[in-house]
């Protein structure tokens, strides 16, 4: 009879811990395996020395990864009139930082700082997109409320500590590629698959939504649950963007490749123009960000700016 009880609770114990080792494995293989293995032999190909330092490896591939899903769910986002709902989410993530590191400091726990900014911002999109359903609320106000009591709570969280956890958000803040684990890398990677999942499967009416909400309404769709949707894959981006961007300029992706490409017929194109703008923008950046010693958010966000500068220049000129 012991041993039979013994047994039983040892069972889901020897399951979770398979079930770690196996994530622990797919991330070897995915991080280390294959990207990393490619960026080594870049490296060694082309002499660029920092391409095979793990840190820098890690910091690429979150750079793609914010250059995919950023513009992804942005080009939403801007032809609705929604572009701000990015910086009103990264308020709200720097709460959901607050929270998560208060609770560490003063309970002696280990809560992960990103989960609590993930749960908190997807919070905050959902009391957006009511606000705008149902308390008739106009968007801008709805946006500015939450964005406003979002960053008042998390100022009084770091204050409530007598500032000892203000060292610990700064990352957060500004951004940093040294703050780009391993874990990290592994979490923004599957929150990627997660919004690139969630839009190409909600595509067609996603699009439908955003051009003719109220053709979509009368052909019976769900825009609510779509609004939702759109709300909570925005704060997923921005929560995963926020740890090399920054809380203040992590929004940036969701708006500056969208516009750099707006002069581009079809939203399929539009959307795959942003991207690529994403991409030229966070990889240099992050290259700038090493060479120069300077804030990776910060210089990511003046390479899209010289990028959509470039593009209507040149579309200036075509004319």
């Amino acid at each position: 009879m012991t041993f039979a009880l013994t047994a039983t609770i040892a069972t889901p114990s020897l399951v979770l811990v398979g079930a770690a080792d196996i994530l622990d494995r797919l991330v070897e293989l995915v991080l280390d395996d294959v990207w990393g293995t490619v960026l080594d032999v870049l490296a060694a190909v082309t002499g660029i020395e920092m391409l095979g330092f793990p840190f820098m490896q890690r910091a690429y591939l979150a750079a793609v990864c914010i250059a995919v899903i950023g513009p992804l769910v942005g080009s939403f986002l801007v032809h609705r009139e929604m572009a701000m709902i990015g910086d009103t989410l990264a308020h709200s993530a720097f709460a959901g930082v607050a929270a998560g590191l208060f609770v560490n400091a003063v309970f002696a726990v280990t809560v992960p700082p990103l989960l609590t900014a993930l749960l908190v911002a997807a919070l905050a999109a959902l009391v957006v997109q009511t606000l705008v359903d149902y308390a008739g609320a106009y968007r801008d106000t709805s946006l500015a409320i939450v964005l406003t009591g979002s960053f008042a709570i998390g100022s009084v969280l770091v204050t409530a500590t007598d500032g000892g956890i203000a060292v610990g958000i700064n990352a957060y803040l500004f951004g940093s590629l040294a703050t780009v684990s391993r874990a990290n890398a592994a979490i923004l990677g599957l929150l990627s698959v997660v919004v690139t999942l969630g839009v190409t499967v909600a595509y067609r009416p996603l699009v439908y939504v955003t051009f003719d909400e109220v053709g979509a309404r009368a052909a019976g769709l769900d825009v609510t649950r779509y609004n939702q949707l759109l709300a909570v894959l925005t704060a997923v981006v921005v929560v995963g963007a926020m740890q090399i961007m920054g809380v203040i300029l992590v929004a940036a992706m969701l708006v500056i490749p969208v516009a750099a490409a707006t002069g581009v017929r079809g939203f399929k194109r539009s959307v795959a123009a942003a991207v690529g703008a994403g991409l030229v923008a966070t990889v240099a950046g992050v290259t700038l960000s090493y060479v120069y010693d300077v804030a990776a958010g910060g210089t990511i966000v003046l390479v899209a700016i010289a990028v959509y500068a470039g593009v209507k220049l040149v579309a200036g000129a075509a004319e």
